[in-house]
C-alpha cells in the first residue's frame, strides 16, 4: 500500500508491529507495543582523494547500514517472543521479516516499513519494585538487515 498522504501530519501513537514466522503455527505475531525506535538508515560517506587532485576531498557512498529495531511493551505473559529469543540462546537464530504500520485515527493502515532478515539481539525484563505504581514493561532488540518503506 502506498502511503496516504494528507496535509496534517498522523500521530505517532496509532501503530502496529507484525514479525511473521515467529509463533510456532508460522502466523504472523502482532505485538501490542508502546514504542518503536530505530526506524533508521544511513550511508555514511567515505572520503577519497588521490595526490593528483587538488585539495577537495570527494564523497563517495560507503556501506548501507540499518539500526537495531527496539520495540517495548507491557508484560502480558505471551511468550512467542521470548521463545523466539531462547531459540536464539540455543544457537538456532531464526531470521524473519516484519512491518511497522503506522494507523490513522480509524485504525486504517497509512504507511508501512517492512524490514527484513530480523533476529532477536536483546531482551530486556522489567524493572520491578514493591513502592512503584508503574506497568511491567520488556524490551526486544531486533538486528535488521533491511528497512523499506512500502
Amino acid at each position: 500500500m502506498p502511503p496516504v498522504i494528507r496535509d496534517d501530519p498522523y500521530a505517532g501513537y496509532n501503530f502496529q508491529v507484525i514479525v511473521t514466522n515467529v509463533s510456532d503455527d508460522g502466523v504472523a505475531v502482532s505485538g501490542a507495543f508502546t514504542e518503536v525506535s530505530g526506524l533508521e538508515l544511513e550511508i555514511p560517506p567515505i572520503e577519497y582523494r588521490t595526490g593528483s587532485e587538488d585539495i577537495t576531498v570527494r564523497k563517495i557512498p560507503g556501506l548501507k547500514k540499518f539500526t537495531n529495531l527496539t520495540l517495548k511493551r507491557g508484560v502480558t505473559g505471551h511468550v512467542g517472543f521470548f521463545t523466539w529469543v531462547t531459540e536464539a540462546l540455543n544457537g538456532r537464530v531464526r531470521r524473519t521479516s516484519g512491518s511497522v504500520l503506522l494507523l490513522d485515527e480509524n485504525r486504517q493502515e497509512v504507511m508501512r516499513w517492512n524490514f527484513d532478515r530480523a533476529w532477536p539481539t536483546k531482551y530486556t525484563g522489567p524493572s520491578l519494585a514493591a513502592g512503584k505504581n508503574e506497568i511491567a514493561m520488556e524490551t526486544l532488540v531486533l538486528s535488521v538487515e533491511s528497512l523499506t518503506i512500502a
